[in-house]
């Protein structure tokens, strides 16, 4: 599926609504919306992403060190920075896989929340991932307890990615009924409906909630 792409927001500005540590990730754009193609064009689901958020290595890389996600330790982050300077070509190619792999999950959750069957090569890329990912995790004692961990998070480009496919398959094997896209126009982030009786509707009721209203009363003054 095609997907267009421009990056030009500040890479800082991330917001964290998911409720899901994969959906967030797949929320670092400032919104998606489908393209319009003649009526029954093969191409129907392809969409436009709409600036960016993550635009190079060291974006994932912070984002992967803010508070809200906590994935790197500030040495780690440090590391993997000092790395991706020296294998400028394989810390690229890790950044690709990072946003082929959001767009990949992207599409798949939008297929869930549209209720139908998501693109096999989608699936296959989150399995390739998982693999990938699973060679490096590690069962550890600790406190009485057994907790899974990950092997040398600051010595590997893609370390990154570990964590967030493990939660894209936390995700889609526990229960999704609470899974949302937001109806804001040119917005289609994703997030978990946690409200009691589960009418959420907008990422930010600040944002594209706000927005939906001052369009209802523009239009309503029209009518009138």
């Amino acid at each position: 599926m095609d997907f267009d792409m421009s990056t030009d927001f500040p890479t800082t500005s991330f917001k964290f609504i998911g409720g899901f540590l994969c959906l967030d990730f797949v929320n670092t754009v400032e919104g998606r919306s489908r393209l319009k193609y003649a009526k029954g064009s093969s191409s129907n689901d392809a969409y436009m992403i709409h600036r960016d958020k993550l635009s190079s290595y060291s974006d994932l890389v912070v984002w992967s060190q803010h508070e809200e996600t906590d994935l790197l330790t500030s040495r780690d982050a440090k590391r993997l920075m000092q790395l991706a300077k020296s294998h400028a070509r394989a810390a690229q190619a890790v950044f690709e896989r990072a946003i082929e792999l959001r767009e990949a999950l992207y599409r798949i959750l939008k297929s869930v929340t549209e209720d139908r069957k998501p693109n096999p090569s989608d699936l296959e890329k989150l399995n390739d991932e998982l693999i990938a990912a699973r060679a490096h995790e590690k069962l550890v004692f600790s406190s009485a307890t057994f907790e899974t961990t990950w092997e040398e998070m600051g010595s590997n480009l893609d370390s990154p990615l570990w964590p967030l496919i493990r939660s894209a398959g936390e995700l889609l094997t526990a229960d999704l009924s609470r899974l949302r896209q937001c109806g804001g126009e040119e917005c289609g982030w994703f997030f978990l409906d946690t409200s009691r009786n589960r009418s959420r509707q907008w990422c930010d009721m600040k944002d594209c909630g706000n927005l939906a209203k001052v369009r209802r009363f523009r239009q309503r003054q029209q009518v009138a």
